[in-house]
């Protein structure tokens, strides 16, 4: 309550000092309407033998109880709930508000992580307006539509009687408002703001402008301590919510925010591998050549099971490998976090998936092919789609300056990157590295086409993996290909061919004149007398 102390004259003639309070509240029951905003949970104490816990939502006031059980959030420590939950109570009567965190458990008793208890009378009592907060912009649609019972003018009226203030002065044209013997301008008021088109009319914007002047609390979120009764002075993490209390005497409020947690939107990334130029020569043939059976691995972490690998050039002896292969890795999305969204069972024995997000990347490495012990790896390059490396036009121009965190000479520039999401698509050479003796050493360049596309656009212009049906946005025909790239032992006659007739073809020639003479020799000694 309130308590003023003030002396009363000794002359009963003379009259009584004023009343200090006028604008007292209605000191009878209030029905009101609760909403209660569940954000998220912060650092909660494992309840589970992994080290985590499946928490979920349980709200009591007075004798209602809401038991959210059956939207629990699996093997997290940092739940994002997104729920809003709606319920009416009697003030002061009901006015504990109880929000308890609880740990689902399939087999045994649930346990409680931890609460937070609200005096809902203190915060629909309060003169700072804590039942409701004040937000930024008044806006009478979109997602931010003004929830209130009353409008901004009429809590302006009601704090200047509380305050004692002469009622505030509205112009005729509602640009002007006069309150506490200041006069305030709409264009005053917006003169840095953005205008969109869910604002209200202007005399509202303007009150609104004025109660953030005065005080009041504003639109926030909270962020409460969980406390355990067996453990009550520890933390048992965070819960970040804000509460709204309506008397239903004075309306209906306005809608209910949307705090649903946002869904992941389907994404496609196609990566076409035309050829490799420069790669590292790894192997000797049985002719004594340098060479290397070049094959392109790629995937995206998060969803290392979706590797995908190209078909093998054989036997290159520049480096050069072609291949017109094309992976096809589909993943979700949220584009206002720019995060992934990688769901999987950490288990085989685990009954829930585990939600992980995590940036959006691709790695791409060029691995040579051995077919009787374990392949090579040569060299990789990782790219982050919102940070995507500009690929080089030529491969003459490719070279492991283009990496960020990486150059030769610290005074060049930084290297130019942009977003695969906004450009849609690249094209051009990037360079695989290897770490070696604490420096990066170029192991082969890359050309690639990159492009991402939604859901609907995967529909409209379907593409198969490698040169599988549908192969089309781009068709892949088969690779021109050396005569001499094919796996050696599995074609002899190819091999005679190509690879020991072409190397040793003079020397062949010379024993078999050799042999020519030597049998002319031959019979020539054995035909003499």
């Amino acid at each position: 309550g309130s308590f003023k102390i003030y002396a009363l004259p000794d002359d009963p003639t003379i009259p009584a000092p004023p009343r200090q309070f006028r604008e007292l509240p209605d000191s009878g029951p209030q029905e009101c309407i609760v909403r209660i905003y569940i954000v998220r949970a912060l650092q909660l104490q494992p309840q589970d033998n992994n080290g985590l816990c499946d928490p979920y939502i349980k709200i009591s006031l007075g004798k209602k109880v809401i038991e959210d059980r059956d939207n629990y959030v699996p093997n997290t420590l940092n739940p994002i709930f997104g729920r809003m939950y709606e319920l009416s109570c009697f003030l002061p009567q009901e006015k504990d508000l109880k929000i308890s965190v609880y740990d689902y458990d399939t087999l045994t008793r649930d346990e409680k992580v931890g609460e937070t208890i609200i005096d809902l009378e203190n915060r629909f009592l309060s003169r700072y307006g804590s039942h409701c907060g004040i937000p930024q912009q008044y806006c009478i649609s979109g997602v931010n539509t003004w929830r209130d019972q009353l409008k901004p003018t009429q809590l302006l009226q009601n704090i200047a009687r509380f305050k004692g203030y002469a009622p505030p002065v509205l112009s005729e044209n509602g640009r002007k408002i006069n309150y506490g013997g200041r006069d305030y301008t709409l264009e005053e008021a917006e003169a840095n703001q953005i205008l969109h088109q869910h604002l209200g009319p202007g005399e509202e914007r303007l009150a609104l402008h004025i109660l953030r002047t005065q005080g009041l609390v504003p639109e926030h979120v909270e962020t409460r301590t969980l406390y355990s009764t067996f453990q009550p002075n520890i933390s048992q993490g965070k819960l970040q919510m804000w509460v709204d209390v309506f008397p239903k005497s004075l309306g209906p409020p306005g809608p209910p925010f949307n705090i649903t947690p946002r869904k992941a939107k389907k994404y496609i990334l196609r990566v076409i591998v035309w050829n490799t130029k420069d790669v590292l020569l790894d192997e000797k043939s049985i002719t004594g050549e340098e060479m290397s059976d070049i094959y392109v691995k790629g995937w995206m972490p998060g969803n290392e099971e979706n590797k995908q690998k190209t078909d093998v050039h054989y036997r290159s002896l520049d480096g050069e490998g072609n291949f017109n292969w094309r992976f096809v890795f589909p993943f979700d999305y949220l584009p206002a976090e720019q995060l992934c969204v990688v769901s999987k069972k950490e288990h085989f024995w685990s009954l829930d998936k585990t939600e992980f997000r995590i940036p959006p990347k691709l790695i791409i490495q060029i691995w040579d092919n051995d077919k009787f012990s374990l392949d090579d790896y040569l060299g990789f390059v990782e790219l982050d789609l919102h940070k995507t490396i500009i690929p080089a036009k030529v491969p003459e121009k490719c070279n492991t300056d283009m990496i960020p965190e990486y150059k030769a000479d610290s005074s060049q520039k930084a290297p130019r990157t942009a977003s695969l999401f906004e450009q849609k698509s690249m094209k051009g050479w990037w360079p695989c590295y290897v770490e070696k003796d604490g420096s990066r050493i170029l192991a082969g360049k890359v050309e690639m086409t990159l492009e991402v596309v939604n859901e609907k656009e995967a529909e409209e212009r379907p593409a198969g993996k490698g040169r599988d049906e549908p192969n089309m946005n781009p068709k892949l025909d088969l690779p021109n290909r050396p005569d001499t790239s094919f796996l050696w032992f599995t074609n002899p006659c190819k091999t005679m061919k190509f690879i020991v007739w072409r190397r040793f073809k003079w020397l062949f020639i010379g024993l078999i004149i050799l042999l020519i003479l030597l049998l002319f020799l031959a019979v020539l000694l054995y035909s003499l007398p």
